[in-house]
């Protein structure tokens, strides 16, 4: 097997390990709680005494589904480790760094993301049972990511700088971050909506009746905000150093490119994020909303700009 062969069978084997830590993650999720007591008080019916009837064994015990969680942790490092060797093979393969084309870009935020959950769920900070949300996310994104595969090869001339380490990565890295950052975001509302129903004595029905496992609101939304506060410093260096990359290949710091307008808008969305967040408690409720808007701005950014607008960055190709 060749070079791009290995890494091509690394990143398939990354996401079938991905998709068996996220059903181990579910058992866990699902049945991960105290076996329901069995019922010890007598009732009184026609005369007699009558035992109250005990409610059912769960399918999986809460041992076993704890059990089936640590599998999915270590399937998701073994996951992580088979998506970071494709990345390097790719490397030793193409005697260059593996952020050419938009294919590669995803893979890069796809890595990041999972060593921002393992980092989260090594220090406690959240139950491992919630890798169930960030598995599936991640695993969605290189999945989605096969539909814009390209076959391992040389840069392109105009990518051929040691910017591209400096600019891409940084850019990667923040946005891997805030990927999970976004599932904790949609973690926190669901969670809020959850809670306000059951105060409200509403009945409780699909999917809102995910949100019964999940830690509580203030928690998830501590933590989202950590993570966006990691995060933005990331991001706004990379739209930096993407500016002086400019300025030494095209002679200008901003070219009003679709690509850099974007970044640009989805700066200030996360920007209005973490203002929001420190502000009154209204614009603090409405702060999660508005970071799932930051993500959604640089999905378009990944997609539609790079896919249907056309512009100086339209040569890295699919």
């Amino acid at each position: 097997m060749t070079g791009a062969e290995i890494a091509n069978a690394l990143f398939v084997a990354a996401i079938v390990v991905y998709a068996a830590a996220m059903f181990a993650y579910a058992v866990e999720y699902a049945f991960d709680r105290r076996a329901p007591k069995r019922a010890e008080a007598l009732v009184t019916a026609g005369g007699g005494d009558v035992p109250e009837e005990a409610p059912a064994d769960p399918p999986i015990s809460p041992a076993a589904a704890r059990g089936a969680g640590r599998i999915g942790l270590v399937l998701t490092f073994l996951g992580t480790a088979a998506l970071a060797a494709s990345i390097v093979i790719r490397v030793i393969h193409t005697g260059r760094w593996p952020w050419g084309n938009m294919f590669e870009y995803t893979v890069g935020v796809a890595l990041a993301g999972m060593v921002t959950w393992l980092v989260i769920v090594s220090r406690g900070s959240v139950p491992r049972r919630l890798g169930l949300f960030a598995t599936f996310a991640v695993t969605m994104v290189l999945g989605t990511s096969v539909r814009v595969y390209t076959e391992a090869g040389p840069l392109v001339p105009a990518l051929d700088s040691y910017w591209i380490i400096i600019h891409v990565s940084a850019a990667i890295a923040a946005a891997g971050i805030l990927l999970i950052g976004c599932v904790f975001a949609l973690l926190h509302l669901l969670k809020r909506r959850y809670d306000r129903q059951v105060s409200d004595g509403k009945p409780i029905r699909f999917p809102l009746n995910v949100a019964e496992r999940l830690p509580d609101a203030t928690a998830l939304e501590r933590l989202t905000f950590k993570i966006h506060v990691f995060a933005f410093p990331l991001l706004t260096f990379g739209i930096i150093a993407g500016s002086v990359w400019a300025h030494l290949a095209w002679g200008r710091y901003w070219a009003w490119d679709p690509k850099e307008v974007w970044a640009f808008i989805a700066w200030v969305v996360y920007a209005a994020y973490l203002h929001a967040r420190v502000s009154g408690r209204s614009a603090k409720a409405w702060a999660p909303w508005i970071a799932i808007l930051g993500y959604a701005v640089m999905l378009f950014n990944l997609t539609a700009v790079n896919l249907v607008f056309g512009g100086l960055h339209s040569y890295a190709g699919v």
